[in-house]
């Protein structure tokens, strides 16, 4: 071990540099087949932590993937299909206007229309969007019916601190473009959004990171509530945490890496319970 010096002012620049070195990284790929492989079984691996947290819905909910090979694609699940058996052959390769590709896409054909409607206006708007997932979630529904947006009353909120917005137009279930564009030019640059009496949307940069800040925006749904509720019954008001620190902890929790670290360990949990990680059998070239 290296002594410091009497001059300790870079210690902390030492210490993050020790820790980015040790940090996990996403993975890169070389061979785009075996890119598109992993992200449709990161992708089948979401929907089944969507699952075991609750958040499935009926046949209502969607997440969805660009494709790394066809970027004016992406996967999404069969319609009707449970969150829970849904497995990376099952998958549609869907168009941004909302064809199915046959070649590449699973045996059942049936496509959510209000999952086209909105995540193709989503990942059309927004090329930097990897993934985005939508459901119906209990406390994000109840919360959605404030028509107001998370305020910063705890260190997890200030994930969303000005990064999330309320789309506050709810015209019933979205079976058109024009509604579709709507939430996507309402989602802007930002990572999350209220859908009044409707739910949450996250969209992000990585499978990982939706489904981290996902989970994180349903809890803080229900934290929020919560501590509302509980003010309210005291004859209080709930206490926010101040404008600057709640800025400064949204830039250290919401970076790109920060979110994928984050989502990891739901990945790893369900691997170990399932017995089942990422193996890649080349394919043919002609399968691009």
């Amino acid at each position: 071990m290296t002594a410091l010096s009497g001059d300790v002012s870079n210690i902390d620049s030492i210490t993050r540099t020790e820790r980015d070195r040790t940090r996990p990284v996403p993975p890169t790929f070389s061979d785009p087949l075996e890119h598109r492989a992993f992200l449709k079984f990161r992708l089948a691996q979401a929907y089944r932590i969507f699952a075991k947290y609750g958040y499935d819905s009926g046949v209502a909910g969607h997440i969805t993937a660009r494709d790394p090979i066809r970027s004016d694609c992406y996967w999404v699940n069969p319609w009707g299909v449970h969150f829970k058996l849904i497995q990376p052959e099952m998958l549609l390769l869907v168009d941004h206007e909302g064809k199915i590709q046959e070649k590449e896409s699973g045996p059942s054909r049936f496509l959510n229309q209000a999952a086209y409607m909105i995540h193709s206006a989503i990942h059309e708007a927004r090329p930097d969007a990897i993934c985005a997932a939508h459901s119906h979630t209990t406390y994000a529904k109840a919360f959605s019916a404030l028509g107001v947006l998370l305020d910063p009353i705890t260190q997890d909120s200030c994930a969303f601190y000005e990064d999330h917005v309320l789309y506050s137009e709810f015209r019933g279930i979205v079976d058109d473009r024009e509604e579709g564009l709507a939430i996507a030019t309402a989602l802007g640059s930002k990572k999350a959004a209220i859908l009044q009496n409707h739910g949450i949307l996250v969209a992000t940069k990585s499978i990982e990171a939706t489904v981290h800040f996902f989970i994180f925006m349903e809890n803080c749904c229900q934290v929020q509530m919560m501590a509302d509720q509980t003010a309210a019954a005291r004859g209080q008001k709930t206490r926010l945490i101040n404008p600057e620190t709640a800025t400064e902890t949204q830039k250290f929790l919401s970076t790109d890496i920060g979110g994928w670290f984050g989502g990891i360990p739901e990945f790893q949990l369900l691997e170990h319970e399932e017995g089942n990680r990422f193996e890649y059998l080349p394919a043919h070239k002609e399968n691009l």
